[in-house]
């Protein structure tokens, strides 16, 4: 076995946790491949990211020893699985859920509380994802707390690298979906008409999809659904508290909301990476990577390279929209982009119709959220 480089950096050190985007920064410039114990390979740039995410040969997606439908396939098998899933992110499939979306967003909306602290992330950004994954899959609201826990269990065995704890969970959740699918099957109960029972029709290479093939797929959209968009909302109300006149101006200006989406979470990334696997030796950046080596794609860095978007932290929404990367790229770009956007959409012009401003409550400071997650842990505003 060749000798292991030695570590670039630490991403798990307190400094780098205490400030995770603020630390990509400085890799970006000082070390733009590094190898770790924990990521081993990750790449800061947006061109190394670009180039990953356009050689799926090279940078595979089956980085995961358990079955990942379809986000750990590659072609020819990952096609058949991704052309199931689209559908359900069609322009008309959203439209059809959007005023489900938006009634959620109303209500959560209309109870923020006025001229007191309010910490968001658990009466806003959370309630909000559960809610509208749970409307989306057609899951009985009995699942929300049990689900919010096995996200928070999820990250905390990811950030620790402790596979143990990560098979546990997700066995956790396999239990879940099992028991909707097999209440499902049950004779002379009629099956709702939802996401979730269309699913459990669908056929790949002429059989039906199988359990765990089921299972699989709805963790994955469950992990990306729950985790992003609650970190999402969080990053679009912070950004905001501290740009009042963007605020006013989105008020007034509804239609600017989808760019200034795209643009504030490109900023501040809702979800900090994905992985991938060398099937060959390549190099990169000025150095070689092995085959079989993991790669983690930084979005959180490249989404802010000084060589595509200039000053890391200016804001320039229709300058920079082409290059975002947001959503990802190739292959494996995101198919739910369209729902995710629209969901996003919804609960900003709702809460800009309900709100005045907002201000951030400096008596008790912002608690970052830790890797692998995005965001905020605890974000207390302000409403008026």
């Amino acid at each position: 076995m060749p000798e292991q480089p030695r570590p670039d950096w630490d991403p798990r050190s307190a400094s780098v946790q205490s400030d995770q985007i603020g630390a990509y920064d400085t890799m970006r410039k000082r070390c733009p491949v590094a190898w770790s114990d924990y990521q081993q390979w990750t790449l800061f740039r947006h061109a190394d990211v670009m180039a990953a995410l356009e050689d799926h040969e090279t940078f595979s997606n089956a980085v995961s020893a358990h079955l990942s439908v379809p986000n750990g396939m590659d072609p020819p098998e990952h096609t058949p699985y991704r052309k199931i899933i689209e559908p359900y992110f069609s322009a008309d499939a959203v439209a059809r859920f959007e005023p489900v979306c938006r009634n959620i967003a109303r209500d959560l909306a209309t109870r923020l509380p006025r001229e007191q602290s309010v910490n968001v992330v658990n009466q806003l950004s959370r309630p909000f994802a559960l809610h509208i994954q749970s409307a989306f899959m057609g899951w009985p609201e009995r699942l929300h707390k049990p689900l919010e826990e096995w996200v928070r269990k999820h990250h905390r065995a990811t950030l620790a690298g402790d596979r143990s704890a990560m098979a546990d969970i997700a066995r956790e959740f396999d239990g879940y979906i099992t028991e909707m699918l097999n209440a499902r099957r049950q004779p002379g109960v009629p099956a709702p008409d939802d996401v979730t029972s269309s699913l459990m029709q669908e056929t790949v290479n002429g059989r039906r999809l199988s359990d765990p093939e089921l299972v699989s797929l709805m963790r994955n959209w469950t992990v990306g659904e729950l985790a992003t968009i609650a970190a999402a909302v969080s990053i679009l109300l912070n950004y905001l508290a501290h740009h009042p006149a963007l605020l006013d101006e989105l008020k007034n200006n509804p239609d600017q909301l989808p760019a200034a989406i795209d643009e504030i979470l490109r900023l501040d990334a809702p979800l900090i990476s994905n992985r991938r696997v060398t099937t060959r030796a390549v190099t990169v950046g000025g150095r070689t990577i092995p085959a079989g080596e993991r790669v983690t794609l930084l979005w959180a860095s490249a989404n802010r390279d000084e060589a595509v978007f200039g000053e890391a932290n200016t804001y320039c929404p229709h300058q920079n929209a082409d290059k975002n990367l947001l959503y990802g790229a190739g292959i494996h770009v995101c198919p739910g982009a369209r729902l995710a956007r629209m969901e996003l959409r919804v609960i900003m012009e709702e809460v800009l119709a309900q709100v005045q401003a907002t201000a951030p409550d400096e008596s008790q400071p912002p608690v970052r959220a830790r890797f692998p997650g995005g965001g905020f842990d605890q974000l207390n505003l302000r409403f008026r």
